[in-house]
């Protein structure tokens, strides 16, 4: 008799809406892993905003990409596909991808894996690849952090941002980061940065440009895009580079090009889901060069704001849409029993 499909459980979206729409299903498991590929059994993934927007039916995967959410994942390698010589079946690995994290099981191209740190837990290091791939790519890679510049974080309190912080303060870098609250302000500094403000209650452009007395941000890591757009380029220094990785104010606004070419200055905006396999495993051998050292030794550390069973995915998608977090809300696959 033919043998039923082999089965796991993920993570689907019944339609699009808000978190109740989430649930813990069984599926078919992935196919066997092509050349370059690797499957990984997953112990956890992490919650990003674009697996919100996704959710909400407002962010479709690439082509090719897993239907079901999670651009990061850590676990243990189960099987290796053609041509992969540089990873061994048992590894211990966190990865970037372009969805299927909320899964027990995923396709992983093998140039974008990255081992899990010495002193850093199997779950936790879920907490790692998007974080630090996004800040290495942006802040390093592309605008160019320099040591004694300053840097400008919206939303220090995310992932993203308690990661930027750390790795800037190495570099030697001051840091200011924008956030809704005191208590997120205040852990903030505990994490490097040196100037913080309270976008609730303060603008930011004037807080960054008296603590920095005239000269502004050298780099802003930005997250919000249209809203904020006049008020950043009005913030950076002169030879300052804005880099927009999010759209959550808005898509359109207008650019003032004449105070842009009299500082000098450059606008980037990025993505990384969607770029090649080739471009992501730049990047991922990047941060394994320049980011996995600090990690090891302790200098940087993943913020985690609490790990749920993955089975409560809704309940980890309203953490996020409610605020207030400060790091990471990671989803650890529940032991088989």
């Amino acid at each position: 008799m033919p043998q039923p499909p082999a089965t796991m459980r993920a993570v689907t979206i019944a339609r699009p809406g808000g978190p109740e729409v989430l649930a813990w299903t069984e599926v078919p498991d992935p196919a066997d892993p092509g050349p370059g590929e690797v499957r990984v059994r997953v112990a956890a993934s992490a919650v990003n905003r674009a697996d919100l927007l996704q959710r909400q039916g407002r962010y479709a995967p690439p082509p090719g990409a897993s239907p079901y959410l999670g651009l990061e994942c850590s676990g243990v390698i189960e099987s290796l596909g053609p041509g992969v010589e540089e990873w061994s079946v048992g590894d211990e690995v966190c990865a970037l991808l372009s969805g299927g994290g909320y899964a027990e099981q995923v396709l992983v191209p093998a140039g974008q894996l990255l081992p899990v740190p010495a002193g850093v837990s199997l779950i936790d290091a879920a907490a790692l690849p998007e974080a630090a791939c996004t800040v290495w790519s942006n802040v390093f890679m592309g605008a160019g952090l320099r040591p004694g510049e300053v840097l400008l974080v919206h939303g220090g309190g995310s992932g993203i941002g308690t990661m930027a912080i750390q790795l800037a303060r190495r570099l030697g870098a001051r840091v200011a980061v924008t956030a809704g609250s005191a208590a997120t302000l205040e852990r903030c500094s505990a994490l490097g940065a040196e100037i913080g403000v309270n976008y609730r209650e303060q603008d930011f452009e004037a807080v960054v440009r008296e603590a920095t007395r005239g000269h502004g941000a050298d780099v802003i890591l930005d997250n919000m895009g249209a809203k904020y757009l006049a008020r950043n380029v009005s913030t950076l220094a002169v030879n300052g580079r804005l880099v927009v990785i999010g759209l959550q104010g808005g898509v359109k606004a207008e650019l003032d090009l004449g105070l842009l070419l009299a500082k000098r200055a450059a606008v980037l905006a990025t993505a990384l889901r969607a770029r090649p396999d080739e471009e992501k495993a730049a990047i991922v051998g990047s941060v394994r060069e320049h980011v996995w050292p600090q990690l090891e030794s302790g200098a940087v550390r993943p913020v985690i704001e609490r790990a749920l069973p993955m089975p409560e995915a809704a309940d980890a998608h309203r953490v996020l849409e409610a605020g207030g977090h400060v790091g990471k809300v990671l989803l650890a696959v529940p032991a088989q029993g």
